[in-house]
């Protein structure tokens, strides 16, 4: 006979009423419906044709109800239903190491200077904040330049080179004409198109590298906002 719902609540009422906890009903459950080696061998193989199948599923194609599923999962198969973590890229190891590299790197960028030579700037392109979309740069001296896009939803390497880094390298030159300007940035596609490259080698822009599907070694996630 298939039991249903109503059945279960009876033999559970049962046992409460001979004061078992609840692990205890459960247990008592599992042991008085043994679940036969056919179902396992079925539940395994729905299992293994469909690692997202439901207890629902399970129970609509093979006619058995959830108790003995739950024991055939937990116990005989020793299986848990996980839920995948999401990461925007799966790294490989080359791209792993480069962001090992590249964080050395940066751990032992400070450089010796002699006497009357001019030191470099590194400008650092921080992401767009609140719902007004805006690029920031900032030195290590302090803020550089905040330019809005207006009406523009997205930054293109149109407006990058022709409205964005014109203003940034003309208020560096402001501040010292003589300075040579290392520009950081992640790889967006507006800041790694030929027409940016181009425009930053015309103007004598030194570009720092930033290992590939990195956003979280942005330093403006720690020092700028």
């Amino acid at each position: 006979m298939e039991l249903n719902r109503e059945h279960f609540r009876a033999i559970i009422y049962y046992n409460i009423q001979r004061q078992l906890s609840q692990q205890e009903c459960l247990a008592e459950l599992l042991r008085q419906f043994p679940v036969g080696m056919e179902n396992v061998d079925a539940v395994l193989k729905l299992i293994i044709e469909d690692r997202h199948v439901t207890y629902r599923e399970i129970g609509a194609s093979l006619k058995i109800s959830k108790i003995p599923i739950q024991k055939i999962l937990h116990e005989e198969l020793g299986v848990n239903k996980l839920v995948s973590r999401w990461i925007p890229h799966l790294l490989t190891d080359g791209q792993k190491a480069s962001r090992v590299n590249w964080c050395q790197k940066r751990l032992t960028s400070a450089v010796w200077v002699f006497q009357g030579e001019e030191k470099p700037t590194k400008v650092i392109r921080s992401r767009s904040v609140s719902k007004k979309l805006v690029a920031t740069f900032v030195s290590k001296a302090g803020h550089i330049a905040t330019i809005p896009l207006n009406e523009q939803r997205t930054v293109t390497a149109g407006w990058y080179t022709t409205i964005c880094l014109p203003k940034v390298i003309t208020e560096l030159r402001k501040i010292n004409p003589e300075r040579s300007i290392i520009l950081h940035q992640d790889n967006a596609s507006s800041h790694t198109a030929p027409k940016t490259r181009q425009y930053l080698t015309e103007e004598n822009v030194e570009l720092l590298d930033h290992p590939p599907y990195s956003p979280d070694l942005s330093s403006n996630d720690f020092f700028t906002f």
